[in-house]
């Protein structure tokens, strides 16, 4: 999901954060004892409020155990992208840690967690390195420096006259103690207020290639994601949901579902967007389903829209021709009409299902006036407000154990909590049928690809002017398509004069463009959402292509032509290009027989990626062989996740290509169900991924979603390179090309 583009102080209002300065915690020993430290880190953030240091409760954010293991606490959801190891990575690195001895465990909810310049917590926006870098540093330097105050004061020696290393104190007469040992003692200095950073070339850990801290545990099975908690007593909850979105069910037969064994209860709920479905509580997940089978449900479908994709994309391509819509960008199109050279294009784009492996799957436990919630969330915050709201409790009421999740790609950060909110209605329901326990909702692989919360569809139409010189002279262009952010708390904050700014993010930059922009925004009764690169995931797409298409106008070399219009104004996005044509060989060696180059390079959330791909046709369809990316994220700080995230991002980009990659709908009811109806990028589609990052000291920029958007352009470039056909729509389709 993206969330840099949001006003901060705005936002940080809206949801009421409460975000505070530097808090200081010291505690007495925990079940772990040792050194126990909690800082809020704002550093240079002009929204923190300006009041006195808050003392929390007894959570935090470190933790040094008497056997010198370091425990540090993560304050975002770790669902694949590394952060469970890049986190403590930050920490160890100003702390002199061991490595071997660091240890990473997810936050629950709590304010001392919220990310400090947005005052929620949240896990989006490829921003849990860029925004917790200074702060998770700070939080080391201030530990190092209590427990060398620590030993100071055991040797009677000045602080000064110690050093750190691996783990250890060592005092000026060669004295060495562990930081295990140390711990209590420095629980007892204080908190100086401010610390010096190392410079970058006294990097130890920082910016070299390290091995996840979760990888074995994963890899060997012993991981315990959300979807396999089950507390004891724990029922387990599965759902029938409207076919139509907002819908309601009409009769079911509760006696049928009742009679298959195992299952303990059936209850009419109310569920999100102000639908209601039918409960089926039971002794685990086949009873569960196999009662919701027996179940026979009919639906009043009478009262909401029926959304049909093929009625939805006459409409828009309808609006993207006609003039006028809500205005985003304005320049002179005069000079469109006398051009000699003239580009004419409309672009297709459906929704597309978020699919991560792991479905989704919440527990929620009622006890009196206290909620507990275990669920992989990346949005902690408003989900305990809205659970909260829902339960009529206050959210310091409300307990999220964040669990670790098999992906998400946005669809675990929703503004309306939707499937935290399902998950409480359903056990506030059960409660009040007079059972007590635990209720643990699972959703399937069907239940997660038709539940709404889609990438938007969208059309695009652009009318481009090219001189005789081969310059862009004039671009008109709109965009058709629903409002991620209509209806959220984020609308009055991203809705601007009637653009919603995720539908443009990545229109025209870097490029030096007389662009003249408009959007129509669309309500349709379809739930969306941001999904992996939000805007950028069809906007790159357009302008990479568009460009490629206009050096093809003007004969010009697409890496040249892209070169020229960046100006001298962007040196990142020409060292990440330059970086990978040199090291894919662009222009300088051959391609074996019947493959082409394609080009394309995009920024997002702070980050440039350019792809240079080889690109084939088998059989005749589009093959990805080769993608060599150029990566400018600024300061790299864990290398190898970097390269997974890149490698992730790309098959990601690939997938949205694939034929069939797309969720469509009839009369309102989405048409695919799982894998074998929604496509999504498998091994043996991956092509050669090879990931290249330009060398900087400069505080870092989000990685985990920039490398998906230049992906999908630079494959279609190659394609007309091989083809002689501009791809227009998404997934490819050479026929209709």
């Amino acid at each position: 999901m993206h969330i840099d583009w949001i006003d901060r102080a705005a936002a940080a209002r809206a949801i009421g954060s409460g975000l505070s300065r530097r808090g200081f915690l010291k505690t007495g020993a925990l079940a772990t004892s040792g050194l126990v430290l909690g800082f809020v880190v704002p550093g240079a953030n002009r929204f923190a409020q300006a009041q006195g240091a808050k003392v929390y409760a007894p959570n935090a954010f470190l933790r040094i155990a008497p056997d010198n293991t370091v425990t540090v606490i993560v304050n975002r959801l770790e669902f694949g992208q590394g952060v469970h190891t890049s986190l403590p990575m930050l920490i160890a690195e100003e702390l002199d840690a061991d490595w071997s001895q660091m240890r990473g465990e997810l936050a629950p909810a709590g304010d001392i967690y919220k990310d400090p310049a947005f005052g929620i917590q949240i896990t989006g926006g490829s921003g849990s390195i860029a925004r917790g870098f200074t702060q998770y540093r700070e939080i080391g330097a201030r530990a190092r420096a209590m427990l060398v105050a620590a030993a100071a004061e055991q040797w009677k020696v000045q602080p000064g006259q110690c050093r750190t290393e691996k783990g250890v104190v060592v005092g000026p007469a060669g004295q060495k103690a562990s930081y295990g040992s140390l711990a209590e003692a420095a629980m007892k200095q204080p908190a100086p207020a401010t610390v010096v950073l190392k410079d970058a070339k006294a990097f130890r850990y920082i910016g070299k290639p390290m091995r996840r801290i979760d990888a074995r545990a994963k890899s060997s099975g012993r991981q315990q994601f959300g979807i396999d908690f089950t507390p004891e007593n724990a029922v387990t909850v599965v759902v029938a949901r409207p076919p139509v979105f907002g819908a309601k069910v009409a009769k079911f037969d509760a006696a049928a579902a009742r009679a298959v064994k195992g299952v303990l209860d059936v209850l009419e709920v109310d569920l999100d967007r102000g639908a209601r479905g039918v409960a089926v509580f039971a002794k685990g997940y086949w009873p569960a389903k196999q009662g919701r089978d027996a179940l026979n449900a009919e639906w009043n479908t009478g009262e909401v829209e029926k959304v049909s994709s093929d009625a939805q994309l006459a409409r828009y391509r309808e609006l993207a021709k006609a003039p006028g819509g809500a205005v985003a960008r304005q320049s002179d199109v005069s000079k469109l009409a006398g051009a000699p050279h003239r580009i004419s294009a409309v672009y297709e784009f459906p929704y597309l299902a978020h699919a991560p492996m792991e479905p989704l799957n919440c527990v929620v436990d009622l006890k009196g006036d206290a909620c507990t919630i275990w669920a992989g969330t990346q949005f902690q915050t408003v989900d305990q407000q809205v659970a909260a709201q829902l339960l009529g409790l206050k959210p310091e009421q409300v307990t999220i154990n964040t669990m670790m999740a098999g992906g998400g790609f946005g669809r675990r950060a929703v503004p309306s909590s939707d499937w935290i909110g399902d998950a409480v209605r359903i056990a506030k329901a059960y409660r009040a049928a007079g059972h007590a326990g635990p209720v643990k909702i699972v959703w399937s692989r069907e239940d997660d690809i038709r539940g709404g919360y889609y990438r938007p569809s969208y059309v695009h139409r652009a009318d481009i002017g090219i001189d005789a010189r081969g310059e862009i002279v004039a671009w008109d262009h709109k965009v058709v398509g629903q409002s991620i952010m209509a209806g959220t708390l984020f609308e009055p904050m991203m809705v601007k004069n009637g653009v919603d700014g995720t539908t443009i993010e990545g229109m025209g930059e870097p490029y030096a463009l007389p662009m003249n922009l408009a959007v129509d925004g669309v309500q349709q009764n379809v739930p969306v959402l941001w999904w992996r690169s939000v805007g950028s995931t069809h906007t790159a797409y357009v302008m990479e292509t568009l460009i490629d298409e206009a050096a093809h106008v003007a004969r010009v070399d697409p890496v040249a032509y892209r070169k020229k219009l960046m100006g001298e104004k962007h040196a990142r996005h020409r060292a990440a290009l330059d970086l990978a044509v040199a090291k894919s060989g662009y222009g300088k060696k051959g391609l074996p027989k019947g493959r082409a180059w394609g080009v394309a390079v995009h920024e997002s959330f702070g980050s440039v990626v350019a792809y240079v791909v080889e690109a084939s046709l088998v059989d005749g369809v589009p093959k990805l062989h080769r993608a060599v990316a150029g990566v400018h994220c600024n300061q790299p700080v864990n290398p190898l996740s970097i390269e997974a995230q890149i490698q992730g991002a790309a098959l990601m980009g690939l997938g949205m290509t694939l034929p069939g990659a797309a969720i469509t709908l009839k009369d309102g009811v989405v048409e695919q169900q799982n894998f074998g109806d929604y496509v999504v990028a498998r091994h043996h589609e991956m092509p050669q991924v090879e990931v290249h990052i330009v060398p900087s000291n400069d505080p870092p920029t989000g990685i985990g979603e920039p490398g998906l958007p230049p992906l999908a352009p630079a494959f279609a470039n190659a394609v007309f390179r091989l083809t002689g056909k501009r791809l227009r729509k998404l997934p490819f389709d050479l026929a209709s090309a």
